[in-house]
């Protein structure tokens, strides 16, 4: 996907657009690439297809702090809470019950900067009278994301009393905490998601209600995403997903009808987001057949790698240093992926988590 293209992107002014204003740019086969209002959905999709959507609640996982044990001042910082280690083990190390967490610096305007997290024991003070305390780094050789502990309180109880979603964008485009929760979203004790998925933001109660009605099936499953990758081609890390038995038989009987009138319409397995992606493709085999799963994966799909189980996607518009922009690849053809992004920049489409969307069909 060409740098050129896609960094003459639009990414404001202004709020992220109402969700009955969300555009959505459409790649198909080898058709030129197509403009419609997301909520012209149903007629795009054909009865059989299948969405397959993420119920991962996002969690209010920015939180205000401050460097040093008590003793001095410290330096203000805002922990963002990605993902709980549970009884997993990476590297050897023993983090059960710590978390991921990214530190960043407060820049003055309502917004944050990149800073190197560590060293090891460093003290964040929370509020509520909470400590986070540093352990390791998540990746040996980075310094970005730490395993962190936290005391006094749990993590989940210091997020919901104090936290708000995280956010990228400038001020002007802060969202109400409602706008960063999926209308696919479930409880799930103890886990959530760092940030939204932002494919799934402008679906509403209504809009589910046509597809629905239209003959669109949807497959849900969960992947419990963290921290979005700031680092230049930074793969992300092991996350926790589950995909159940309901679904991989929807799927699964979708591609069947496929395979069997493949110029028929319907039948096609569309992931509503790369978090989509990444947890039905951690289920599917070799062969595509997806099989019930759960735990955790380290499953990067790239065009190296393909796709086994996915036809097409709905998705953001994704910066060429992000890492969903391999997936992007994996799933579109080149030549069209260059097409749609250079008509996504002449008409300026919205960049960021809560901007424009692109649906990617096979031809």
């Amino acid at each position: 996907m060409p740098v050129a293209v896609m960094t003459g992107a639009s990414k404001g002014p202004g709020p992220a657009p109402a969700l009955d204003a969300v555009r959505l740019l459409v790649s198909r086969g080898g058709a030129a690439p197509a403009h419609h209002a997301f909520g012209e959905l149903p007629g795009l999709l054909a009865p059989g297809d299948v969405l397959v959507v993420n119920t991962s609640r996002t969690l209010p996982a920015a939180v205000d702090g401050r460097t040093g044990d008590g003793r001095g001042r410290g330096e203000p910082v805002v922990v963002h809470f990605s993902t709980r280690a549970d009884r997993w083990h990476p590297g050897g190390r023993e983090v059960a019950g710590c978390w991921a967490v990214e530190l960043r610096t407060p820049d003055g305007r309502g917004g944050t900067r990149p800073r190197a997290g560590g060293p090891e024991g460093r003290v964040v003070r929370l509020p509520g009278g909470a400590r986070l305390t540093l352990r390791a780094p998540v990746d040996p050789g980075g310094v970005r994301l730490w395993w962190g502990r936290v005391t006094g309180a749990t993590a989940m109880q210091v997020m919901h009393h104090h936290g708000r979603p995280i956010r990228y964008g400038p001020p002007d485009q802060e969202q109400p905490p409602a706008a960063y929760q999926s209308v696919f979203a479930e409880d799930s004790p103890g886990a959530g998601s760092a940030e939204l998925p932002g494919a799934a933001r402008p679906f509403t109660a209504g809009l589910v209600a046509r597809l629905v009605g239209a003959g669109v099936r949807f497959a849900p499953l969960s992947l419990h995403t963290g921290v979005a990758s700031a680092e230049a081609f930074e793969p992300p890390y092991a996350e926790r997903f589950a995909v159940p038995a309901a679904t991989a038989r929807l799927v699964n009987a979708a591609r069947a009808r496929r395979r069997a009138a493949p110029r028929a319409p319907g039948g096609r397995v569309v992931a509503v987001g790369t978090t989509a992606v990444r947890a039905l493709e951690s289920a599917a085999g070799p062969d595509g057949r997806v099989r019930a799963a759960s735990g955790w994966t380290d499953l990067v799909v790239t065009p190296k790698r393909g796709v086994r189980a996915v036809d097409g996607l709905l998705t953001g518009l994704h910066e060429p240093t992000a890492s969903p922009a391999l997936m992007l690849a994996a799933v579109a053809e080149p030549d069209a992926l260059e097409r749609a992004y250079a008509a996504a920049v002449a008409r300026r489409y919205r960049w960021r988590e809560c901007g424009d969307l692109h649906l990617v069909l096979p031809g």
